[in-house]
């Protein structure tokens, strides 16, 4: 069972920047894409960012430009970078294994609380 731990939340002002950080207790297999995934209160979940099986990555459009997800095989370790926060990032980031179609199971962290204001 693949275990995601994330890191990296915080109390940020507007305009500032934070790093999360999600570690997994294993190599996730190649089939996956790794993704980070915001819940704010109130709100539905929406996927942030999403670094494909190709590589690509892939952003939401209200994170474009601000937002950087990356990834580091050898450590297991997910990042995104986040750059110009604004108010409306505030929400629960979660870090998620997802199996396109469903195929095998997914993984999910536990998430870091992020919050933007002043």
């Amino acid at each position: 069972q693949v275990q995601l731990v994330e890191s990296g939340g915080g109390l940020v002002q507007p305009g500032g920047s934070l790093t999360l950080s999600c570690v997994a207790s294993e190599s996730i297999p190649g089939v996956y894409e790794m993704a980070w995934v915001r819940q704010a209160r109130g709100k539905q979940l929406e996927s942030v960012a999403v670094i494909r099986r190709s590589g690509r990555p892939y952003y939401l459009d209200s994170v474009k430009g601000r937002f950087t997800i990356s990834r580091d095989n050898a450590k297991n370790t997910l990042y995104l970078q986040m750059n110009s926060l604004e108010p409306e990032d505030t929400a629960v980031y979660y870090c998620k294994a997802d199996s396109p179609g469903g195929v095998l199971q997914d993984y999910w962290g536990r998430g870091t609380l992020v919050t933007v204001s002043s």
